[in-house]
């Protein structure tokens, strides 16, 4: 069995995936960031098959008129052809082999399209994830990226382990509204669960005022413009909404990978909002 270990002066990132259907923007601009700053990332997959992003959000066939709201942008797609030559993003590891002390920090991205299902829903993922929660790794969770902690439930407390955490995760608003505007053609595609994200998430928090919706604007950040996005940070957690907050979120996580790794002290509690 291939196990990943990494090299005690090494820092890893692992970022999980499913094998199809990612969203390729919340997966290449963290991958970016992380890399640049002189970390590792290495990925995992269901049985450590290459992931594919999903093409549709790719190439923006069949949105139609609603292209320019719902594909990438040139930004996420120019960063993913560099990504699918990274040597680790081809040779994955399974959910099986996850050694979770091998890994100081974790990635949870997201995407809305039926391949998801496998990687939101993997009791062997959810295992993993429970490590780095209860270890107080560095943690990050973006869209429907958040179901996956949402669903895990902690050993000591058996409750999730964002109970008692403040987070963001896919607006109800952003998900119904997209999903409106699309589903005469394309049914569900973008409607993944029956039960929007924002209500999932929030029925397991302590509060319902732990989730915080941001300010609402449809501006997407960039690699010049992070201040545009929105990400929350709780401690050694962060999540962000949508592919628009992909640049905020990636320097959100690095803040804390950096500060866990003895540059600082965590934050705790801070909600790191746009301007405006």
């Amino acid at each position: 069995m291939r196990i990943f270990r990494r090299a005690i002066s090494d820092t890893v990132v692992l970022m999980a995936l499913p094998e199809s259907d990612f969203d390729p923007t919340e997966v290449s601009v963290p991958w970016s960031v992380l890399t640049a700053a002189g970390y590792e990332v290495k990925f995992a997959t269901p049985s450590g098959k290459r992931g594919h992003a999903d093409p549709r959000v790719l190439t923006g066939k069949g949105f139609g008129p609603f292209k320019p709201f719902l594909a990438a942008r040139e930004e996420g797609r120019e960063l993913y052809g560099r990504l699918e030559k990274d040597p680790a993003f081809g040779s994955p590891i399974s959910y099986e082999q996850i050694a979770p002390d091998a890994f100081d920090g974790l990635i949870l991205p997201g995407g809305h399209a039926p391949g998801m299902k496998p990687y939101l829903e993997s009791p062997e993922l959810q295992k993993r994830v429970a490590h780095f929660f209860e270890a107080d790794k560095p943690a990050g969770a973006i869209c429907h990226g958040v179901l996956i902690p949402a669903r895990v439930v902690s050993p000591k407390t058996g409750r999730s382990v964002l109970y008692g955490r403040k987070t963001t995760a896919l607006l109800k608003s952003m998900e119904l509204s997209g999903w409106a505007i699309t589903a005469a053609w394309l049914g569900n595609y973008i409607r993944t669960y029956p039960t929007p994200v924002e209500d999932e998430v929030r029925s397991v928090l302590k509060s319902r005022d732990d989730f915080i919706r941001g300010p609402m604007s449809l501006r997407r950040d960039s690699a010049s413009r992070p201040e545009r996005g929105f990400a929350v940070v709780d401690g050694n957690y962060v999540s962000a909404r949508w592919p628009g907050d992909a640049n905020r979120f990636a320097r959100e996580f690095l803040r804390v990978l950096d500060n866990a790794g003895g540059k600082g002290s965590p934050r705790t509690g801070t909600a790191m909002t746009s301007p405006g």
